[in-house]
């Protein structure tokens, strides 16, 4: 879980929420505004039915309208600082702190074996 959602201030991404028509089905979509300009979007790539586009918004909109629901808090950043900027490179301009620490050797990872981290080769 995300305690804080940080956000560029200039993040150019829709959500696009887009329904099948024969279906009922929906499906929610992060594009930018280029590819929200492609027919291809718009269509079920198997059937060739067009979707329905039921809501379109730029994503910080949407999530200034929505953050609470998720019970994060929610901070914008700018990329005028160096900080800033390599924030908005690396992460895409959406980036978030935990809530919890997470416990990495308590995960299950599949066992390589004893030779698997062997630097043997190397010597």
């Amino acid at each position: 879980a995300v305690s804080t959602l940080i956000v560029w201030e200039n993040l150019e991404i829709k959500r696009v929420r887009i329904r099948n028509p024969h279906t009922d089905m929906e499906q929610v979509l992060y594009v930018t505004s280029e590819e929200a300009k492609s027919e291809k979007l718009y269509r079920h790539p198997e059937s060739g039915v067009e979707l329905e586009v039921v809501d379109s918004v730029p994503f910080v909109e949407w999530i200034v309208k929505n953050y609470k629901a998720f019970g994060t808090k929610l901070e914008f950043i700018s990329d005028s600082s160096q900080e800033g900027h390599n924030f908005c490179k690396g992460f895409g301009g959406v980036g978030g702190l935990m809530r919890y620490r997470v416990e990495f050797e308590h995960l299950d990872e599949p066992d390589l074996g004893q030779d698997a981290d062997s630097d043997d080769d190397f010597m």
